[in-house]
């Protein structure tokens, strides 16, 4: 008995021979699984619910079906998103795939001038990349309408929602026409998302390459329990191990200044990116760490889903998120489209729950390591502390040895 196997490239996906060609010369040879999967779907017209892991290929999995579908219906697309950096990159990926076929983009963000936006508009773009915020403000001044729109897609809807873009989110679809096509992207599935797939899509297919909240397959991971005031001392000591370029998140924006300060002190290029930067300042941090002016990037979670590198070799949690479901986001910055990379998180002794919950969303017990031997503070610095015994204090509070992993307890898997 013969079986059929499935083509190996882009061909077999339901794909127009033009655009064959114009992804063949962008070196675009081999789909990732949310690709294989929701391209063909999507040309259908349905609407798609897609769960992926980040750094997967999901801006071409909606817009290669989006930039096809435009071909054949008269109306123009909407790919709404949650951070201007997402933004931008969206916009790139989709004008290089677009530019042999004339197709025009508008970017609608906040943080710049909204006059270059309305003179885009006029121009009757054939797909509008935008943050909520700034569409609304858009809609409320009458500078667009979305009546002629015939496709959605909500990018990183997860992300969308825990920042508050609901209620702008429902202002969006109400002003767009019943009959379109909807579809919605993530890498985590809350049950707040399924409930807004129901309300504003049709029967939508859900394609899922991975469970809701796996981490990215190649990434490795570590713990570090350490007292906060020993936590920049750590970061140095890490920097000397780790040579490449490294990502680094804190909690808060405060956070992020005063350690990009001290990491310049200790002789470290780094540059920082959060929501008190202008988008000309982050852009200029983004493209710095792209090139290698800056090897360290001090970011909060605003831009945990808007950086887009590859070649990241390590992550560094300097502070866990807020959010256990963004720590998936956060090291999904390393081990992009198929490489390798190292997740490095730092966890005060009081973060016993903080900790327990990242393991539940993984299905995985983390290892916990040795705090290597620090240098002192460096004079002046509000960072002298007492002995690092943090690791030591929560592996006696846990009743374990703390050498390599944890015992499994019992958890509920997903």
């Amino acid at each position: 008995m013969t079986t059929t196997q499935q083509p190996a490239g882009f061909s077999g996906l339901g794909i127009a021979p033009r655009l064959l060609e114009r992804l063949s010369k962008l070196s675009f040879t081999t789909p990732t699984p949310i690709q294989r999967q929701a391209i063909p779907v999507a040309i259908q017209g349905k609407d798609i619910v897609g769960i992926a892991q980040t750094g997967t290929g999901k801006t071409l999995a909606f817009g290669i079906p989006m930039l096809q579908r435009l071909n054949q219906v008269k109306g123009a697309g909407i790919v709404i998103l949650p951070t201007r950096e997402l933004a931008i990159q969206v916009d790139d990926a989709l004008r290089k795939v677009a530019a042999p076929f004339g197709l025009r983009t508008a970017v609608l963000i906040g943080g710049t001038s909204i006059k270059p936006q309305i003179s885009a508009i006029k121009k009757r773009p054939h797909i509008v990349i935008a943050t909520p915020g700034r569409l609304n403000d858009h809609l409320q001044q009458r500078t667009i309408s979305l009546g002629t729109t015939r496709i959605v897609v909500l990018d990183e809807a997860d992300r969308m929602l825990d920042m508050g873009f609901a209620p702008q989110i429902e202002k969006i679809f109400r002003a767009l026409p019943r009959e379109r096509q909807t579809m919605l992207f993530s890498a985590t599935m809350p049950a707040k998302i399924m409930k807004m797939a129901t309300r504003y899509m049709q029967l939508p297919i859900r394609i899922e390459v991975a469970p809701a909240g796996t981490a990215a397959e190649r990434v490795t991971q570590e713990i570090f329990v350490v007292p906060k005031d020993a936590k920049i001392r750590l970061t140095e000591k890490l920097l000397q191990q780790y040579l490449g370029s490294t990502l680094v998140f804190t909690r808060t924006k405060y956070g992020a200044k005063k350690l990009t300060r001290s990491l310049r002190d200790a002789g470290h290029t780094a540059a920082e990116i959060h929501s008190n930067r202008s988008l000309n300042q982050r852009r200029e941090a983004l493209e710095g760490f792209k090139s290698g002016k800056y090897r360290v990037l001090i970011a909060t979670d605003i831009a945990s889903r808007g950086i887009d590198v590859t070649g990241i070799e390590l992550v560094l949690n300097f502070d866990l998120p807020t959010n256990t479901e963004d720590y998936v986001h956060r090291i999904g910055r390393t081990a992009r489209a198929g490489a390798g990379g190292h997740a490095i998180s730092f966890a005060t002794p009081d973060q016993r729950k903080e900790l327990d919950a990242i393991e539940n969303l993984v299905q995985k017990s983390l290892p916990i390591s040795k705090l290597p031997d620090l240098p002192p503070a460096r004079p002046g610095s509000s960072y002298a502390g007492s002995r690092e015994r943090g690791d030591r204090d929560y592996r006696s509070s846990r009743g374990g040895s703390g050498r390599g992993r944890r015992p499994q307890r019992g958890r509920r898997r997903r």
